[in-house]
């Protein structure tokens, strides 16, 4: 398992503390891990497409 560090408003922080307290979540590591795991998944068919777009103009041209 990788060790982040980052920087986020405290307004989200507060929040995120508050979920933790109230019981919804364990942690804040597992709320993170899990809203990124949610991004990631709301975005896959978007950045899927990006992807093919960018093997297709490499195939096509040749650049790196």
């Amino acid at each position: 398992m990788t060790t982040l560090q980052t920087q986020i408003p405290d307004q989200l922080l507060q929040q995120a503390q508050y979920l933790v307290q109230q019981g919804w979540v364990a942690n804040i590591d597992e709320l993170i891990a899990e809203s990124m795991r949610r991004y990631l998944e709301s975005h896959r068919e978007a950045m899927t497409e990006q992807f093919i777009r960018e093997d297709v103009e490499w195939g096509l041209h040749g650049q790196d």
